[in-house]
């Protein structure tokens, strides 16, 4: 990934073409929250439901992203510091059910875990796409870009994880998979909420007092 935290001006999202790319995203992101946390009930799957819990947050991400799009600084930074402990917290959680899991270990439906990861991935490419040209802003605008990245790495991850349960006919796959997924929130939380307060920083700096 390229860089965001240099002195330059930053995209701050105030762009109707942005702001409609994010309308497309959330009602994406929306639905395949439901679709995968369903389908990951349904497989005995902990990563599909890790995957689902990240197409929540991103979905949160997107319209907080969108409500604080024009405001002040404070705002924005205030907006980025909820995001990234809201993805400490997701990961957090999905580290502590995966732990319950080792000790009660199933074995997830492979075909299932496929099958839906594949349609996530699908739904998470296209969103990367439409978000790509976006993708280095400020921490608001940023951190709605790496929300998108994380879901395609863990539909991929996903995927290798339902070869893994098939090949092994053992749940482990499914669980080390959902482990790497949670250190990847609690990794985008610590950039989100670095570059958050770096901002805040540099608006106290500059003597730029907001509310």
């Amino acid at each position: 990934m390229s860089g965001c935290c240099g002195h330059d001006a930053k995209f701050e999202g105030v762009s109707d073409d942005y702001k409609r790319r994010l309308w497309v995203v959330i009602a994406l992101n929306a639905t395949m929250f439901v679709v995968e946390m369903a389908a990951g009930h349904l497989a005995k799957s902990q990563a599909l439901q890790a995957d689902a819990l990240d197409f929540a947050g991103d979905a949160l991400t997107y319209g907080i992203s969108l409500a604080v799009i024009g405001a002040s600084i404070r705002a924005r930074t205030n907006a980025a510091l909820f995001k990234g402990i809201s993805l400490l917290l997701m990961g957090v959680w999905v580290f502590g059910s995966t732990i319950y899991r080792v000790f009660y270990v199933g074995v997830p439906t492979a075909e299932i875990m496929g099958a839906v990861g594949f349609l996530a991935l699908l739904t998470n490419l296209a969103s990367v796409l439409l978000l790509v040209r976006y993708k280095d802003g400020d921490a608001n605008v940023r951190s709605v870009w790496l929300c998108s990245r994380n879901d395609a790495i863990g539909n991929v991850a996903v995927m290798f994880a339902a070869l893994g349960v098939w090949g092994t006919a053992s749940g482990w796959p499914d669980l080390i998979v959902a482990t790497i997924m949670a250190g990847l929130f609690l990794s985008s939380a610590y950039q989100i909420v670095r570059q958050a307060l770096a901002e805040r920083r540099q608006m106290i700096e500059h003597g730029h007092v907001e509310t």
